[in-house]
Parts: structure tokens; C-alpha cells; sequence
């Protein structure tokens, strides 16, 4: 299956040992808000549980609200796909992809990608790991293979920011935030995508490059 770049994210460098790094872009071009594709966060950090793993998270179609996330679903049409660079070249060596067929999330990877770039193809050769979607207010199901753990459903949507405060400093009628300050996004939800990997399965890399995109079947 071919399938083009719709939503490039972030790119961001993660020391593999320690910390967590993030990316936030809520609300994209008009072609993609409110969709499947339209990525709104992006995290990767270390396993709180097992020292040894990574975990990457892709939020999708922020801004639900309790009443819209339960017929909120994952576009077929369209595959997440983590990279990684450990070389340094910003240059993906490996991608993780994840794609939704039957209410599944299926994940394959890591694997080196038959192409990098724009174009991609799904690597069904990199092993498949898969798990059933969590609808909402389910308890979370979760999929495991080769030492890896998947997860696919709504989520409280994670990120705080105080889109008030940040429009008074815009327009020069403040000049910092608010201590906490107001959750913009409290009591909305997001459509989460979760890869739990051995770092052993990311190359002996001191950092790695990592970046997350939407991309859509053409």
C-alpha cells in the first residue's frame, strides 16, 4: 500500500536514557482538523516501568468532547508512523507504522524503511503486533509481542496550555502565564496511539532523532 505524507508533527531529539520529550500542534490546516489524521501531540520517553523500553505516543483529533469521542474513530485510510534516526542525519532509519483494520490497531516495526521521505509503504515484513481498539469507557486493551506493548483508543487529551493567558500575552495586554493558570483543553479527549519498545530494537545510539506523522493512502 502506498500512501503519501498528509501531517508532519515535530521533530525532536530524545536521549534515550532519560526525560521525555513533546510536540504539541493542536488544531492543523482545514483539510485536517477534526480528523483521524490531524496530530495533535506527540510524546516519547522512557518506560516508568521497565528502564529498558521507550514509549511513543501519537494523539490524534484533539478537542472532543465526552459526548463526540464515542463514535470518534481511527481512519482506516490512514497510517501513524513513528521514525527514528540514530545516525544523525535526520534521516529515518527505522519506523514504527501503526494502521487500524477491524477495530484493530495493527504495528509494524521497528524496521529499516523501504523508502524514506514523503512516500512510505507499509513494512509488513518488520513483525506485526496488534490490539484491539479501546472504545470509550472501556478498560484498556492492550496488545504484546516481541517484548513490545500497543495500545489504540480515546484518551483524556494530556496537554495542558492556557490559550486565554497566551492570547493576553499576544496581544500585549500581559506578559507571562498564570501560576497554574486555566487548562484550555481540560475535559476534552483525543484519539491515542501507544508503542511500548525495547531500546534494544532502536540501535545502540547515545540520542535518537524521532518524529511522528500521519500519512494517507493513495
Amino acid at each position: 500500500m502506498k500512501i503519501k505524507n498528509l501531517l508532519l508533527t515535530a521533530l525532536v531529539v530524545l536521549a534515550t536514557a532519560v526525560g521525555i520529550v513533546w510536540a504539541a500542534d493542536h488544531i492543523d490546516a482545514p483539510a485536517v482538523t477534526a480528523t483521524a489524521s490531524d496530530i495533535t501531540d506527540y510524546y516519547a520517553f522512557q518506560s516508568p516501568e521497565n528502564a529498558d523500553n521507550l514509549v511513543f505516543v501519537a494523539n490524534l483529533q484533539g478537542l472532543l468532547d465526552p459526548a463526540a469521542t464515542a463514535s470518534a474513530k481511527f481512519d482506516e485510510q490512514v497510517m501513524v508512523e513513528f521514525n527514528i534516526d540514530n545516525t544523525g542525519d535526520a534521516v529515518e532509519d527505522l519506523v514504527i507504522q501503526a494502521v487500524f483494520r477491524d477495530g484493530k490497531v495493527q504495528v509494524y516495526g521497528p524496521v529499516a524503511p523501504s523508502e524514506s521521505g514523503l512516500m512510505s509503504q507499509v513494512e509488513t515484513d518488520g513483525g506485526l503486533v496488534e490490539a484491539e481498539i479501546t472504545q470509550y469507557n472501556e478498560t484498556a486493551k492492550i496488545g504484546s509481542g516481541k517484548g513490545m506493548k500497543v495500545f489504540a483508543g480515546p484518551r483524556d487529551d494530556p496537554f495542558f496550555f492556557d490559550f486565554a493567558q497566551y492570547s493576553e500575552i499576544i496581544a500585549g495586554n500581559a506578559t507571562s502565564f498564570n501560576e497554574p493558570g486555566a487548562d484550555t483543553f481540560a475535559g476534552t479527549n483525543v484519539l491515542s496511539v501507544v508503542v511500548e519498545v525495547p531500546k534494544s530494537m532502536l540501535g545502540n545510539a547515545a540520542a535518537l532523532n524521532t518524529w511522528v506523522e500521519s500519512k494517507r493512502k493513495i
